[in-house]
């Protein structure tokens, strides 16, 4: 698990290898088709057949990392470090750290590049591979904006969900190989990530085909979320108490109608001391979201860098707690 993490923040996703999201992807989508094509626009049928999607996509995830994990342990008899280096780089796929700081410095450089600086069309495309709100029409403050607001949501959705959930995987793995390990759990949660990001709109059928797996999501970022609340203000430095910015982080944060993004936006915008929240527009359609740590700037390049540089010293501090926590365990 640990090797997967350095494996993750050294050499990232290569892009010339199929991702499991990709083809997480590739299925969601044949679903979705045949989902549609059956129910039409009966209400009741779109959530059954959400129900029976996220049901598919999530076994078929988990049981293809269950079935990894076996031959893992079949041919790390015979051959232990290149079987245990295979593994890790497998496992590395299901965290996002190197390729969300990769998009965002991208984003950072273009606009801190005199000859680029208002060559915002390029700007605003490379953004939106990795934000879901519309950005025809944002300005460079904006852009900055979007990027602190996904820098703090993707670290928990990309980085720390997973690792909490490899991390329980490689605890009943060790009491029982033949439970899902580290790597069966990830792919479920990624799949439920996935089946969220591409059906949990609140809008026509998706309303109701994407209900199950936006549930899914929320329950399983549930509390990696509130342990990034509690965890990442001890690698800031501030001179309000810990308590406080905890405290302050959960009342802005609890009010978003996604309140697990909401606190992860809210604990990073008060550690990076950065505002964020306003208004954002998603296919073509305006969302108001609450203002988090209004009292401090708009987001800049520095708040940006800030917000990158804090995720990378609580995966090192969760590195030390998950080598502490598996001492303790004798595992």
């Amino acid at each position: 698990m640990l090797v997967a993490i350095f494996l993750d923040l050294l050499i990232g996703d290569p892009k010339s290898l199929p991702h499991p999201v990709e083809l997480m992807g590739v299925v969601i989508n044949f679903l979705q088709e045949l989902a549609e094509r059956i129910a039409k626009d009966n209400k009741s049928k779109l959530f059954i057949g959400g129900i029976i999607i996220t049901f598919i996509v999530t076994f078929l995830s988990g049981i293809s990392g269950w079935i990894i994990e076996r031959l893992f342990l079949f041919f790390k008899i015979e051959n232990p470090i290149i079987s245990s280096l295979l593994f890790a780089f497998v496992l590395s796929s299901s965290l996002a750290s190197r390729s969300l700081n990769t998009s965002i410095y991208e984003i950072i450089n273009l606009i801190n590049h005199k000859d680029l600086r208002y060559d915002l069309n390029n700007i605003r495309q490379k953004l939106s591979f990795i934000v879901g709100r519309d950005v025809e029409n944002l300005d460079e403050n904006e852009i900055l904006r979007a990027s602190a607001e996904t820098a703090s949501e993707n670290s928990v959705d990309g980085i720390f969900a997973p690792l909490f959930w490899m991390f329980l995987g490689t605890i009943s793995w060790k009491l029982n190989h033949f439970m899902p390990g580290p790597l069966a759990m990830a792919w479920i949660f990624k799949a439920s990530s996935t089946i969220d990001s591409m059906l949990g709109y609140k809008e026509g059928k998706l309303k109701w085909l994407g209900f199950t797996g936006a549930k899914l999501d929320d329950l399983m970022t549930w509390i990696p979320s509130r342990i990034v609340l509690i965890t990442l203000p001890f690698c800031c430095i501030k001179k309000q108490s810990i308590f406080k910015t905890v405290r302050l982080a959960w009342k802005d944060g609890i009010v978003d109608s996604s309140p697990n993004s909401g606190i992860s936006e809210a604990i990073f915008a008060y550690c990076a001391e950065v505002r964020m929240g306003g208004t954002n527009y998603y296919k073509g359609k305006q969302k108001i979201k609450p203002l988090i740590a209004k009292s401090y700037p708009i987001a800049n390049i520095n708040s940006v860098k800030k917000i990158l540089s804090l995720s990378l010293r609580l995966q090192f501090a969760w590195i030390l707690i998950i080598i502490l926590i598996t001492k303790l365990l004798n595992l």
